[in-house]
């Protein structure tokens, strides 16, 4: 018997053995119990804080504050086009991605400042589209800190919220970073080590609406 001939003796048997079968049924993602805006703000709160990040929850107008006690001694600091001027303060040494920033000069920045597109309680992810206020993609993964603002509305109960949130992003082919804590890593012998393949601090500000 021939490759072909064994090959559609194969198939053939399949259509007999799945003839009549019922056409599989889409599984459902499971979806967390419906929760309040609050609940659902002090989940994320504490998914943050479980992976060691910083966190703060302001009004509108605290955003200033809170970006630069983030910052700590950080004076070097990374801004994406399209990020909110109000929230930076005055005394940083503020490097703008125009034109694009060399990798060796984002290494010598201390930090970066930016918004994000969604981030999802559940899990305690921030994800970014890396449209405005976001910047690029090297913006994000080469300085040593990263303070993340992010609106309350921003953050939905479930991963599916967050994938169905995203969708016009991935129509229009803008890539997706996922931020769960600062990056982190273990070897073998599971030591762990921060900062190998990301930011080793990640600051988490949220704006009550």
């Amino acid at each position: 018997m021939s490759n072909a001939e064994a090959r559609l003796e194969i198939l053939t048997r399949i259509n007999r053995a799945t003839q009549g079968a019922q056409t599989p049924q889409r599984p459902a993602y499971p979806r967390a119990a419906t929760q309040s805006r609050e609940d659902v703000l002090l989940t994320f709160e504490d998914r943050i804080l479980d992976y060691r990040a910083g966190f703060v929850r302001v009004p509108p107008d605290g955003v200033r504050e809170a970006v630069r006690a983030a910052l700590g001694s950080a004076q070097r600091v990374v801004v994406p086009d399209g990020l909110d001027a109000a929230w930076l303060p005055d005394s940083l040494d503020v490097l703008r991605d125009e034109p694009t920033l060399t990798h060796a000069e984002l290494d010598g920045a201390d930090a970066v400042v930016t918004g994000c597109a969604v981030a999802v309680a559940r899990t305690g992810t921030i994800i970014l589209d890396h449209g405005p206020g976001q910047g690029r993609r090297a913006l994000t993964l080469v300085p040593d800190t990263h303070v993340c603002v992010i609106h309350a509305h921003q953050i939905v109960p479930d991963v599916l919220d967050g994938v169905q949130a995203l969708a016009p992003a991935v129509r229009a082919g803008r890539p997706l970073t996922w931020l769960s804590g600062g990056s982190a890593t273990s070897d073998i012998e599971l030591v762990r080590v921060e900062g190998v393949h990301g930011p080793r601090h990640l600051r988490v500000i949220v704006i009550s609406d």
